[in-house]
């Protein structure tokens, strides 16, 4: 397993991308804009997301302030079998919260867990992440 990446909600997109690429130096790799369900993803780094972890940006559309309370998103393991590893994780006593399966706008095979403090952690399984 690999950390992928750790997501953030954003309000302003364009902002938080310029302040990424320009404040911090990294590159905007991908953007993808989901209307059926009202979001925008964008993912930012250092490196190639196949060479190291990066951030995904999340624009809900229509939302412009977040709590920090509820700005974190989910760290991201890609893993060989989402259905296995979340059978693994149940057998040593983990909380499955999202069974494996596509995603709800796309093809994706992810699941989540959930660590014993709440936070989420999202399982992608290898070889079915969609092109952006």
């Amino acid at each position: 397993m690999r950390i992928l990446h750790t997501m953030l909600r954003v309000g302003n997109l364009d902002r938080s991308i310029d302040f990424y690429t320009q404040v911090l130096g990294m590159r905007e790799l991908r953007r993808k804009d989901y209307p059926d369900g009202q979001f925008t993803l964008a993912f930012v780094g250092y490196q190639d997301e196949a060479d190291g972890a990066v951030l995904e940006l999340t624009y809900n559309w229509g939302t412009e302030k977040y709590d920090l309370g509820n700005a974190y998103g989910h760290i991201a393991l890609e893993v060989d079998d989402a259905y296995a590893t979340c059978e693994q994780v149940k057998a040593r006593g983990g909380k499955v919260v999202r069974e494996a399966g596509p995603m709800k706008h796309g093809s994706t095979v992810i699941a989540f867990v959930e660590d014993p403090d709440g936070y989420k952690i999202e399982f992608i399984q290898r070889g079915t992440q969609m092109a952006g």
